[in-house]
C-alpha cells in the first residue's frame, strides 16, 4: 500500500473495546438501580439487538432517540422484566453518561497507533454519538494520536454514506487514493470507503467470512504488514 498519507480509523470495536466497556457500564447501572437481572443473560440478548438497531440507525430508518429507547425496551420485554418507561429512559441517560468512564482498548491499539503516528496522519471517522465519542478518545488517552475527528452527527450522514468519507477527505485536503480506512464493519467501513475511492483494511477479529474481496487483519498489530 504505497502512497498512503492519511489513515482513518473507526473507533468502537476497532480501537475502543466497546463490548467490554459497555458491559462494565451496565454492571454499574444495574447495581445503582437494583435491577435483578443476570448481566450475562442481559448481554446475550442486548448485544445482537443493539447491532440490529444500529444498522437501522445507519440506514436512517430510526432516530437516535428510538435507538436508545427500543434497544433497551426490547431486551427487558424478552427477559420478562417489568421495566417502566421511566426506568428505561433513566438507564438510557445513565448509559451515555457513564460509558466513557470505562476505557479499555482493543488489544494492540496503543502499540499500533504509536507505530503509525510518526509515518502517517491519523484520523477518526465514527457513527457513534458525538457527545460520547470525544470523551472516549480523551479518557482512554488516545486523542493525542489523531488530527481530525469526523462524527456522523457533525456531517449529517452516517457511514457507509460516501458523503461522510468525502467530507473527511475535504478536511484533510487529500485525494482518496492517498487515504485508507480501517474498521470492523464490512458495510460501514470497507464498502463505505470504497464508494469514495479510498483504500480499506478490514479489522476482523471474529474471522467473519466476507463475500467481497478485501484485505483483512485479525489483530491490530497485523496492520504493520501493510503500512
Amino acid at each position: 500500500m504505497t502512497g498512503i498519507k492519511h489513515i482513518f480509523f473507526d473507533l468502537d470495536h476497532t480501537l475502543w473495546d466497546f463490548d467490554k466497556n459497555s458491559a462494565l457500564t451496565f454492571q454499574q447501572i444495574f447495581k445503582e438501580q437494583s435491577i435483578a437481572i443476570d448481566l450475562d443473560d442481559f448481554l446475550e440478548v442486548y448485544i445482537p439487538l443493539n447491532l440490529s438497531y444500529w444498522k437501522l440507525y445507519r440506514d436512517d430508518k430510526i432516530s437516535k432517540e428510538d435507538l436508545r429507547y427500543r434497544r433497551l425496551k426490547d431486551v427487558f420485554d424478552k427477559l420478562n422484566y417489568p421495566a417502566s418507561d421511566h426506568l428505561i429512559h433513566q438507564i438510557s441517560e445513565d448509559y451515555i453518561k457513564y460509558l466513557s468512564n470505562h476505557n479499555f482498548l482493543i488489544e494492540g491499539a496503543l502499540e499500533i497507533l504509536t507505530y503509525l503516528k510518526p509515518k502517517y496522519q491519523l484520523h477518526i471517522i465514527t457513527n457513534g454519538f458525538k457527545e460520547v465519542q470525544h470523551k472516549k478518545l480523551i479518557n482512554s488517552g488516545i486523542r493525542v494520536f489523531f488530527d481530525i475527528i469526523v462524527t456522523s452527527e457533525s456531517v449529517g450522514v452516517k457511514k457507509p454514506n460516501p458523503k461522510i468519507f468525502d467530507f473527511a477527505l475535504s478536511q484533510v485536503n487529500s485525494k482518496p487514493e492517498n487515504c485508507i480506512m480501517i474498521g470492523d464493519s464490512l458495510e460501514a467501513d470497507v464498502l463505505g470507503a470504497k464508494k469514495s475511492g479510498m483504500l480499506s483494511l478490514f479489522f476482523n477479529p471474529g474471522y467473519v467470512k466476507s463475500e467481497i474481496e478485501v484485505k483483512s487483519v485479525f489483530n491490530l498489530l497485523e496492520i504493520k504488514q501493510f503500512l
